[in-house]
């Protein structure tokens, strides 16, 4: 997942709304978002390379979510970032364990922002210093570097989300997530992989031959647990693949 905005309004009746993009080498094989049969209560798609996620929902009200961050010098991790996903959903830690036992061990895993919750709380964390942060309340976004960090694209769909919170729908957040202009060249962070590729890399949508949004989701988290996900996937060029619509 290389996008994730968010809103986090615990007081609010829809608690937290979310518009994430996955970005992706369409040959990496991949499940689109369903059930998991042999985790009741798990929803989520599947990396069918290594067995993780990217952004899914569980019993209890859990959700989490997770971008990579862009370093090109870091060495690749010991373990997939995935996992990090699929083992809280999957699991019965509470997200403060959870979080700390993640913290201790960052450095077996390429760089990675992680956002985990429950019905009561969101935490964020950044692998670069493992501090697991409490979110208030309040609207959010997580690219490829820390959170909130102002990359045009992460500004542009913050600014789209804000103006959709007096009455969120799913068609909205999946339209703000189908943005494919690209940014200035003045305007683009510098992450060392090359201009063209940060050019390629600075839209909301990527769409190339070989590597872009291979799935954009809606969710909404309702005050009482019910949950509505709608997941497009995509294809090279960002052609359209499917789309699978939940309400748990």
């Amino acid at each position: 997942m290389c996008l994730i905005v968010f809103a986090w309004r615990p007081d609010h009746s829809q608690r937290l709304i979310v518009a994430a993009n996955r970005d992706e080498f369409y040959a990496r094989p991949t499940l689109p978002l369903a059930h998991w049969p042999e985790a009741p209560g798990v929803y989520a798609g599947r990396d069918l390379e290594a067995g993780g996620t990217w952004l899914g929902v569980g019993p209890n009200g859990r959700f989490a979510a997770l971008t990579n961050i862009r370093n090109p010098d870091r060495l690749v991790g010991k373990r997939s970032r995935g996992e990090l996903v699929a083992h809280f959903l999957t699991g019965e830690q509470s997200v403060e364990a959870y979080l700390a036992e993640v913290a201790a061990r960052a450095d077996e895993y390429g760089g990675f922002n992680l956002l985990l919750g429950n019905r009561d709380s969101l935490y964020f964390l950044n692998a670069a210093n493992a501090q697991p942060q409490r979110l208030e309340a309040g609207i959010y976004g997580v690219s490829n570097a820390g959170l909130d960090t102002p990359w045009p694209k992460l500004l542009k769909a913050k600014a789209a989300l804000t103006e959709q919170l007096n009455d969120p729908q799913p068609a909205g957040l999946l339209n703000l997530l189908r943005d494919s202009q690209t940014a200035p060249v003045a305007e683009l962070p510098e992450t060392g992989v090359g201009l063209a590729t940060e050019t390629l890399l600075s839209s909301i949508f990527i769409a190339s031959p070989s590597y872009g949004t291979r799935a954009s989701t809606s969710l909404i988290i309702n005050a009482d647990g019910s949950r509505h996900f709608i997941e497009h996937s995509f294809g090279p060029y960002g052609g359209q693949l499917g789309e699978v619509e939940l309400k748990v």
